[in-house]
């Protein structure tokens, strides 16, 4: 398996590519559309927000296990985007029956939050991508979600569906929103998906097993990356699901014995979007130069990264929350043209001491 060992942005994408090449199936185990990862294939480059990476090596099986939420309007435009270029999409692509939906009323709880805490106090902000993915993950948690299986009674999802609806209008109005007729039509126009993800629906911890015992080869491929680990991440700037290499065997709905290599994915430098610690940041000149050569914009929102230096005590933390047993490195080219580089080993503690 792939993991970040980083903020995200690690160039796991690139990883997977590689190691794809001699993976029967690769699957996605946790995370949204908030994530993006950049491939090139040739002159042409693909920027994978659900899909994983596997799919642009023909033949491969792809999967979206249960840890996803699955944004369905973005999942559909992403997979025929593919399909328009040439990918060969038929019967490579499954989703987990247990996987839940992020519907359009998600995306709106999301982008007020920001807002309202953008209006009270910068520190509350967190800095999400307004994707949607917090809010679905915390309905998940809360036993109101939908699922991919719902859809298979059209009774059970539209009350559902109209609960979850309700209760979004009532959060927004408390954060001075409202619910207009439009996000009504997109839930609607989303909806009108459910056949074609039922064709799609499998049981992936099943297919994963079954082709473990036929002796293929699985790669399963995180998102976002471990100091966003909604446990063991810089909380509360973190993402809202566990990212560690634990959350694989979950997420995909096998055993952990199961899984026999972990590759972290770290760069020669540290980035990070949205709010929160940072602690080898550059000063804003080097920032800015190191932004620029490395292309350090977000894929998904194409926003800016905060750059640093990189972080060694970061490196080894992550090593030990994922248990590595081996360690990709990208973007060491990016640093050469420096007359020196930086590495944080240790950090300086509020009390005077060094914390490793």
């Amino acid at each position: 398996m792939v993991v970040g060992c980083q903020w995200g942005d690690e160039g796991k994408g690139k990883i997977v590519d590689v190691l794809a090449e001699d993976a029967d199936i690769v699957a996605r185990y946790q995370g949204g559309a908030n994530a993006g990862h950049t491939v090139h294939v040739g002159d042409e480059e693909f920027i994978l927000h659900q899909i994983p990476s596997g799919i642009l090596h023909p033949g491969k099986r792809c999967l979206l296990g249960n840890g996803v939420v699955l944004d369905v309007c973005q999942f559909v435009e992403e997979h025929d985007a593919l399909a328009g270029r040439g990918v060969e999409m038929a019967g490579r692509v499954g989703v987990s029956e247990r996987a839940h939906l992020l519907l359009p009323y998600h995306r709106a709880l999301d982008r007020a939050s920001e807002a309202r805490a953008s209006e009270a106090r910068a520190v509350e902000k967190i800095g999400t991508t307004g994707r949607g993915i917090g809010p679905s993950y915390e309905e998940k948690a809360g036993r109101r979600g939908v699922r991919v299986a719902d859809l298979a009674d059209e009774g059970r999802l539209r009350e559902r569906v109209d609960a979850s609806l309700e209760r979004a209008r009532r959060k927004l109005a408390a954060l001075g929103r409202e619910i207009d007729g439009e996000l009504d039509a997109e839930v609607e126009r989303t909806l009108e998906h459910r056949e074609r993800l039922l064709s799609l629906a499998t049981d992936t911890g099943r297919e994963v097993v079954d082709a473990v015992g036929a002796g293929r080869r699985v790669l399963l491929e995180g998102a976002q990356g471990t100091a966003l680990d909604l446990d063991h991440g810089t909380y509360p700037f973190v993402t809202s699901s566990n990212t560690t290499a634990a959350a694989a065997a979950t997420g995909i709905g096998v055993g952990p014995t199961l899984i026999d290599a972990v590759i972290g994915v770290v760069k020669a430098y540290t980035t990070r979007v949205g709010n929160g610690p940072l602690p080898t940041a550059f000063e804003p000149a080097m920032d800015e130069r190191v932004r620029e050569l490395g292309g350090e914009f977000g894929a998904t929102t194409g926003r800016p990264r905060r750059c640093g230096w990189f972080d060694a005590v970061l490196a080894r933390y992550a090593a030990r929350v994922n248990g590595l047993t081996g360690l990709a490195v990208t973007k060491l080219d990016v640093l050469d043209t420096l007359p020196e580089i930086s590495v944080a080993t240790a950090y300086r503690t509020p009390r005077g001491g060094t914390g490793e």
